[in-house]
């Protein structure tokens, strides 16, 4: 049997083989650690940014999942995507104040 420790004939052991590693594959790319060396920021740094780019995507996104009927929603979503906008300054300033000064 694959990944047996003994054989099921004569019960002998057998040597643990490796699995393979794939070291090209698409998901590396989205690895922390990956990310992180790539773009040379530091761990606050990087959770700052990310919660930048989920503040844009949240205002980008506020006018597809809310409907203006009239002026008064049109301008509540308007404020939605201030705050969205507001969020996403406020976290990318905190990456920028939270990066290692480089070397």
């Amino acid at each position: 049997m694959i990944g047996s420790r003994f054989c099921h004939i004569c019960g002998t052991g057998r040597q643990p083989q490796a699995a393979p590693v794939m070291t090209n594959s698409w998901t590396s790319h989205l690895e922390f650690q990956n990310i992180q060396q790539s773009l040379g920021l530091s761990t606050a740094s990087l959770v700052a940014f990310l919660m930048g780019v989920a503040c844009v995507l949240g205002a980008l996104f506020c006018g597809l999942i809310y409907s203006e009927r009239n002026v008064l929603e049109w301008e509540a979503v308007q404020m939605f995507r201030i705050q969205w906008l507001l969020g996403s300054s406020a976290a990318f300033v905190a990456g920028i104040l939270l990066k290692k000064a480089s070397k």
